[in-house]
């Protein structure tokens, strides 16, 4: 009687006289609001504070809107009879077994169980609808599965404010794909904008170029099949004079290294290093430029090229055929076409 929660002993109660009793248990009586007031003899019956329908004092439930009534204190036995006249039953609650008054009634006035049967009755205020943050965050973009040739296949749509991609475990799988971590990216809907996360995955999450990208300490750069990382160096410092004034021996170089960049193996280790200098811009491709690949099938001629600006360097796409990707750090903020690669499947941001 306080919650609305059915008490199973006393809904076995309920069927059982639910044909000659009032319906519900009478220890104890209900009414809305101060300003609706308790039905009393002679009086108009109390008004719904919710909907505005009127009401049965004697329930806890409004049977228009399902709205708890608030408590009052019991009335006297003469009252209670004329707030709850015997009306010609038209039904009983599926939940409790109450007896349903009127084909009006949308919810049961004991139990607040919606019931499916008898129109929708109109009354002076609407019942307000549930917002829930699922429902209104729901967001209209979907993730288009890309083949080689650039065709697009099956879609997955995000489903909430969070969305998990992966192998097993996440809210979209890919059971076939050994290079996705069981659960490897976070997708994040959020004040009607997307971003991506990687989750920790072994692989990385990487997000294609879709302009010039500032490199930034330990930065991971997939172009073709290669794996590379940036990393900044700082300028070197002048060597100390030996004590006997002794000049040493060394390479010459155009100018101060400041930073390179790394090809890695499967396992982590380096294989070739690639340094960096202030005023020199590098291109990389399988057959021409500074930094070739001649073996890798998957890269363009001239794919990629990283481009000194001032103290910093740009990498930027030279045209490729497959693009350029950075590994994400952090959330990365995606739009509309944005390509991102998770395992070995590429995937294209679609939104209504």
């Amino acid at each position: 009687m306080d919650c609305g929660k059915p008490l199973t002993a006393s809904a076995m109660a309920v069927a059982a006289t639910g044909a000659t009793g009032s319906g519900g248990p009478a220890t104890r009586v209900y009414a809305t609001s101060a300003a609706g007031g308790a039905a009393k003899n002679g009086e108009a019956s109390p008004t719904c504070s919710s909907c505005g329908h009127r009401v049965d004092a004697t329930m806890p439930f409004c049977a228009y809107c399902g709205a708890k009534l608030e408590p009052a204190a019991a009335p006297s036995a003469a009252s209670a009879t004329h707030a709850a006249p015997a009306t010609p039953a038209v039904g009983n609650c599926p939940n409790c077994g109450a007896r349903i008054a009127s084909a009006e009634y949308r919810f049961c006035p004991i139990c607040a169980t919606p019931l499916a049967a008898g129109p929708r009755a109109s009354g002076p205020h609407e019942p307000t609808k549930v917002f829930t943050a699922t429902r209104a965050n729901q967001p209209p973009v979907q993730l288009a599965l890309t083949g080689e040739d650039g065709a697009k296949s099956t879609r997955y749509s995000l489903t909430g404010e969070e969305t998990t991609l992966g192998r097993t475990g996440a809210d979209i799988n890919f059971p076939d794909d050994v290079y996705l971590s069981p659960v490897h990216s976070l997708f994040i809907w959020r004040e009607g904008k997307l971003s991506i996360r990687d989750l920790g995955s072994r692989n990385g999450t990487w997000i294609f170029l879709e302009g010039p990208h500032k490199l930034v300490d330990g930065d991971l750069i997939l172009i073709g099949s290669q794996l590379l990382r940036f990393r900044r160096l700082g300028y070197p410092g002048p060597y100390a004079p030996d004590a006997d004034a002794t000049r040493r021996m060394g390479s010459l170089i155009p100018s101060a290294d400041i930073a390179s960049v790394s090809q890695l193996r499967v396992d982590g280790s380096v294989r070739d290093v690639f340094h960096l200098s202030p005023g020199r811009d590098v291109r990389l491709g399988r057959d021409a430029g500074d930094w070739t690949f001649p073996y890798d099938p998957s890269m363009s001629s001239q794919h990629a090229m990283i481009r000194s600006e001032d103290a910093d360097f740009v990498l930027t796409d030279a045209g490729s055929r497959n693009g350029v990707a950075v590994a994400a750090r952090g959330d990365v903020p995606l739009k509309k076409s944005s390509k991102i690669l998770l395992g070995d499947k590429l995937l294209v941001v679609e939104t209504a």
